[in-house]
Parts: C-alpha cells; structure tokens; sequence
C-alpha cells in the first residue's frame, strides 16, 4: 500500500522516513518527490508498505508526528 506524507522539512531524507516507518512494519520503497529543475525537495513523499494492516498502523502511528519541527500528515494514496 502506497502512503503519501506530506508536509515533510526539506532536510528529510528517504533513509530517515525508512527508519520511522520501519517501527510499523516491512517498508519497501520510499520517494522523496523533487523539483524536476532545481532537483530540490517538494515536502512530500511516498512510502510503500507490504500489507495493508502495516500501512494503516503507519498512518495511524505517524500522522500528525513532528518530524524536523514540522508536523506531517499521511493518508492512503492507492488500496493497492
């Protein structure tokens, strides 16, 4: 199940977001969305997860989490 976070400080990085969703369960990929010209982060993201209990306990868990002095929000992005 792909989760989208957003809101994220522009310092984040995919290894960072991996290790916070890992306490959730099996994280299989992570993208930081970047500005295609200045290669810059956008503030959001998206997490996969293997199942969709996992996922929803990350939404759970992690939304509303203050990461780098921002808090993120997180929702379902596909019920894949």
């Amino acid at each position: 199940m792909r989760i989208y976070v957003g809101n994220l400080p522009y310092e984040a990085t995919e290894d960072e977001l991996q290790q916070e969703f890992q306490a959730f369960g099996d994280v299989t990929s992570v993208s930081i969305i970047t500005d295609k010209f200045s290669g810059r982060p956008k503030g959001f993201a998206f997490v996969e997860m293997n199942s969709k209990s996992e996922s929803e306990a990350a939404i759970e868990g992690m939304n509303g989490k203050v990461i780098g002095e921002r808090t993120i929000v997180e929702r379902s992005s596909s019920a894949s």
